[in-house]
């Protein structure tokens, strides 16, 4: 008996074995291939942004996840502070540039902030070269913060020195993250983000934008898809120290809801896939270091969500 038992249990466990090694590759490939878009990912920084200072990356901890995931990421780098398109030019000689060099074909491109619409300028006047763009907390019908800036600085006449301290910090910005030829011109800045502001250049490129005033635009416009996600909380963490700014900052919004720098209807363009995260402003791209409210959603979740959406979509 036991002589007979043996080969069949020598069988049964080179069966096991073989089963192992059948499905545990495909298990690791499923999970090494979330995010692997069919075209690269290209963030771009908002206001006073940058790619990275140092160890600080302005997308927190959201590139190697990406990364890991399948998925090509370029971190882009623009004016700190200039106009949208000015930026916009910026950028898109930059994936003009990848195109060159490595043969992509289109990009994703994800903007934060004042990334939103720097994102859809180059999905306007280039949009064989963009197969979508995603907006983050970007200020797409401005910003009161900026109003309130513009007529406080007008008011008291101080607005060529507000603004040259401005660009002075967003020029050492700029340097520490090694683009120290950027053009800085935070009066250009400011002027985009306003309501006014935003309003003329919405009027030159209205594709995606909203049929009502905080509802949702259509997903495809000339060959691109377009989305956008925002926050509606303010004071999120008390240990981090950005909560203050931004509690500041969101008094210009009257009570109204906000993520403290944009409003909730403002941050609406495309498909709107959620209005009302659980994150401020600096939320949005996992800052500060990675503190958010204690219940609230994981950014990193989000960014890795949205590469499978597009890699879903063939994008």
């Amino acid at each position: 008996m036991t002589k007979r038992l043996a080969p069949a249990l020598a069988k049964s466990l080179i069966a096991a074995a073989c089963l192992a090694t059948t499905v545990l590759p495909n298990t690791v490939q499923a999970a090494d291939t979330y995010t692997q878009t069919k075209y690269p990912i290209v963030l771009v920084h908002g206001l006073f942004g940058f790619d990275a200072i140092g160890p600080i990356d302005y997308w927190y901890g959201i590139v190697s996840p990406l990364q890991s995931g399948g998925a090509k990421v370029i971190v882009s780098q623009v004016s700190a502070a200039n106009s949208t398109e000015v930026r916009g030019e910026q950028l898109l000689s930059e994936i003009k540039r990848y195109q060159a060099s490595y043969g992509y074909q289109k990009f994703n491109l994800i903007g934060h902030s004042h990334g939103g619409p720097t994102v859809r300028y180059v999905a306007a006047v280039a949009p064989s070269l963009v197969a979508s763009i995603t907006s983050v907390g970007g200020p797409h019908t401005g910003s009161p913060v900026a109003d309130d800036i513009k007529a406080g600085t007008t008011a008291t006449g101080t607005t060529a020195w507000v603004a040259a301290v401005f660009d002075a910090f967003a020029a050492v910005i700029s340097l520490l993250s090694g683009n120290p030829g950027m053009p800085q011109d935070s009066e250009a800045a400011m002027n985009s983000l306003t309501t006014a502001g935003s309003a003329a250049f919405n009027a030159k490129y209205p594709a995606g934008q909203p049929t009502s005033s905080c509802g949702s635009g259509p997903e495809l416009v000339n060959g691109v898809r377009y989305y956008s996600v925002g926050g509606n909380w303010v004071l999120t963490n008390p240990l981090d120290i950005s909560d203050a700014l931004l509690a500041l900052t969101s008094v210009s919004f009257k009570g109204s809801a906000s993520d403290g720098l944009v409003g909730q209807c403002s941050s609406h363009w495309g498909t709107v896939l959620k209005d009302n995260y659980s994150w401020n402003h600096l939320d949005e791209i996992n800052q500060a270091f990675g503190l958010r409210g204690l219940f609230s959603q994981d950014p990193v979740a989000f960014y890795r969500g949205q590469a499978n959406r597009l890699k879903t979509a063939g994008l």
